[in-house]
């Protein structure tokens, strides 16, 4: 599944990679968390590629994760999981949020991703 690539803060770049889980058939399926990423690569694929589908289960060493976040309802209700070696205020989850629906809500954008 491709990252996401933008900026929060006017200057602050972020890379939000949404998890995915394989099923039997082989097809990924989007989950409803994404993880979050201070975007110091560039926007290089590699890099992309090796954070891919990490699960939240084990505790992570990237000094660039931010944690992730939970789209409970979407549209309604997220969560913000901290658990990365920097921290977003909620003015920046909230910014991430509205990035991440914008997304979501216009999966045309998204294809254009994967091309």
């Amino acid at each position: 599944m491709s990252a996401i690539f933008f900026s929060i803060d006017t200057d602050m770049p972020i890379m939000v990679i949404p998890d995915t889980q394989a099923h039997a058939n082989g097809h990924d399926v989007i989950t409803y968390t994404y993880s979050v990423y201070r975007d110091t690569s560039a926007s290089n694929p590699a890099l992309e590629r090796s954070k891919e589908s990490e699960l939240h289960l084990q505790k992570h060493t990237d000094p660039n994760y931010m944690g992730y976040i939970t789209f409970e309802d979407p549209g309604k209700l997220f969560t913000y999981t901290a658990d990365g070696k920097q921290e977003l205020s909620s003015d920046q989850v909230e910014e991430i949020i509205e990035q991440i629906s914008h997304y979501r809500d216009n999966p045309s954008m998204w294809r254009h991703l994967h091309q």
